[in-house]
């Protein structure tokens, strides 16, 4: 399947979407908008707001299963890892005609590259946690989450 962004604008949305100030009520806002934004698609995911080394906001919606918080937890450590969303680097990946979890280098059980954890970092500080959603299609699950965090941009 092919995305529907390419390498770039999946980098441009890094860029775009960093935040001039993140703290525990910005983690509840933030995690709180993403379940608003599942309510209305009658989406059944689970979701983590991770930042300063500690989950900061975690949700998971009937219908979602234990296997999603394991999917949440590969997903962040790719992030925090490789400094880029997972969905970036899972198309990257692809891109260069490898997957992502079958270098040497990376353990399958502990990192995947599948759409849905992106970077949450402070504009000119840098990286600080990451924001994962899980349960649907990764194009979605990333989808949701940029939705949330560009709507927080705005207000």
């Amino acid at each position: 399947m092919t995305s529907p962004w390419s390498l770039e604008q999946l980098l441009e949305q890094e860029q775009l979407l960093q935040f001039s100030k993140f703290n525990h009520h910005t983690a509840w806002q933030l995690g709180s908008r993403i379940k608003s934004l599942a309510d209305d698609q009658k989406a059944a995911i689970a979701m983590e707001v991770y930042a300063f080394n500690q989950v900061l906001f975690s949700y998971a919606m009937a219908g979602t299963t234990a296997d999603n918080q394991t999917w949440i937890a590969r997903k962040r450590a790719s992030v925090l890892r490789f400094g880029h969303s997972s969905f970036y680097l899972g198309e990257y990946n692809r891109s260069k005609g490898r997957q992502f979890e079958q270098q040497p280098q990376i353990d399958p059980m502990v990192f995947a590259a599948h759409g849905g954890s992106f970077p949450l970092r402070i504009r000119n500080s840098g990286l600080i946690g990451a924001v994962t959603v899980s349960g649907l299609p990764q194009e979605d699950d990333h989808g949701l989450v940029i939705e949330a965090l560009y709507e927080m941009m705005d207000g």
